[in-house]
């Protein structure tokens, strides 16, 4: 029961929020554009791409819960799977992306490949950090302020009863 209190007071406000899904999801973000491009020598570009991406979210989704968001802890299944559906749509964002590439330069090098890539990432990294904030991250700290709610509670109601007062005065006084 103590463990609630301080996940609630840990939960960082939007802006630190931003700040640590910057750093965690884009360091995620940079080391993926490049293990989906030394993937890309070896297998088709799609195929690496949802590899790198369902590794990259189950990472970064641990990280978001330790760190970004303030939950202190592991990352729930259901997280997860709400995460990976937010990857799914910025999987789809970098497939778009390439696949434009592809069709306005014959033979793109490394360096524009990785320019469209952190690009797309980027516009869609911010899109999933609403999605995370608001709706992944959001229910568990909701669900964590209602035990501090009735923990607080209770001593009063504790109080009131052993109070010789009338309910009538007690609710006064509240």
């Amino acid at each position: 029961m103590d463990r609630a209190p301080t996940r609630q007071q840990a939960a960082p406000g939007a802006i630190a929020a931003f700040a640590r899904f910057v750093l965690c999801g884009g360091g995620v973000g940079l080391a993926s554009s490049f293990a989906v491009t030394a993937l890309a020598a070896w297998i088709s570009w799609p195929l690496a791409n949802a590899l790198v991406t369902v590794a990259s979210t189950l990472l970064a989704t641990e990280l978001h819960a330790r760190f970004t968001f303030g939950e202190g802890g592991r990352a729930t299944w259901r997280q997860h799977v709400q995460s990976a559906g937010s990857a799914a749509a910025a999987y789809a964002v970098t497939c778009v992306a390439m696949f434009v590439l592809q069709q306005l330069v014959a033979a793109p090098g490394a360096l524009l490949q990785q320019l469209v890539y952190l690009s797309a990432s980027s516009l869609a990294g911010l899109a999933r950090f609403a999605v995370l904030r608001l709706v992944v991250f959001a229910r568990n700290r909701s669900q964590g302020a209602a035990p501090v709610h009735t923990a607080r509670t209770e001593p009063a109601t504790v109080a009131c009863a052993a109070a010789p007062a009338g309910p009538a005065a007690l609710c006064r006084a509240a």
